[in-house]
């Protein structure tokens, strides 16, 4: 009976550790995404150029490889809406189950242009004619406050190939796919970046002469070589018209440069130095 009980003991407190470790890290926040869809002005262009299949499938694609690039970030509870179906039958339950309405914030992406064509260029002096596809990929995301519905922040987000790297081949003239997927996957990690850096700014959490390190992993987007501008915050700012918070004031304290990435942080070394300190913000500096 004494074993039994112990047996028991060590049962409900392995449930209650599993419990545990399904649950959300502290402290992140519930971002619900919604599911990724055309226009209709974009849906019938690319029917009637017959490229509907072509934009459906990067439509599908950007979706799902949204929610990867989320989740790979770590900052957020990720709650996807075009899951819903599934969890509703898996579960057994209704989708008013899974409407997301606990989250903190809600993305919607959707896209507003879509371009698929094949461009041909004859060089006579070498007597060769080369064939390429040509993609265009655009979206518009929202980020809205999921509890006043107020818009946050909105950006715009394209992607197109420039190179000749996906040349037609073969006797009917198709390519293979590999452009659309890599064009839909950068896509999904620009947006997962803007998010987070709306949501969670790139900090500086440790700083060590002329070295910094920053909050920011592999999964981020940061790679070595790319220039980031630090920023110390300030007082909050109050627009005078509305009295609504314009967030804090922000004075630029130098430059960085990233020289290694690991999974979780980056190191940078120290470009300008005009009061770098634990706690600064940082913003790439595109070039």
């Amino acid at each position: 009976m004494r074993l039994t009980r112990i047996l028991l003991a060590l049962v409900a407190a392995m449930v209650s550790v599993a419990s545990l470790s399904a649950q959300a890290p502290v402290g992140l926040k519930k971002l619900a995404v919604g599911k990724v869809k055309a226009g209709k002005a974009v849906s019938a262009a690319a029917l009637k150029a017959g490229k509907a299949i072509s934009m459906d499938r990067m439509t599908e694609a950007l979706d799902s490889q949204l929610i990867a690039a989320l989740e790979s970030t770590k900052k957020y509870e990720i709650l996807g809406r075009s899951d819903a179906d599934a969890l509703a039958e898996e579960a057994g339950a209704t989708k008013r189950a899974f409407d997301f309405g606990d989250s903190d914030y809600l993305l919607v992406v959707s896209v507003d242009d879509f371009q698929d064509a094949v461009q041909t260029a004859t060089f006579a002096a070498l007597g060769k004619t080369v064939t390429k596809r040509v993609v265009r990929f655009s979206a518009v995301g929202k980020i809205y406050d999921s509890k006043t519905n107020k818009v946050i922040a909105t950006a715009n987000f394209q992607e197109q190939n420039f190179d000749a790297e996906e040349q037609l081949g073969g006797k009917d003239g198709e390519t293979s796919d590999a452009l659309l997927v890599k064009l839909t996957r950068l896509m999904a990690e620009k947006i997962a970046q803007r998010v987070v850096d709306i949501g969670y700014p790139a900090r500086v959490i440790a700083k060590t002469n002329k070295t910094i390190t920053i909050n920011r992993g592999d999964a981020s987007g940061i790679a070595t070589g790319q220039l980031w501008e630090a920023f110390a915050l300030g007082a909050d700012m109050i627009d005078p018209d509305t009295g609504k918070s314009l967030g804090k004031e922000e004075m630029s304290v130098g430059k960085v440069r990233v020289t290694r990435v690991t999974p979780s942080t980056s190191q940078a070394e120290i470009v300008e130095d005009a009061g770098i300190d634990r706690g600064a913000v940082l913003r790439r500096v595109e070039q």
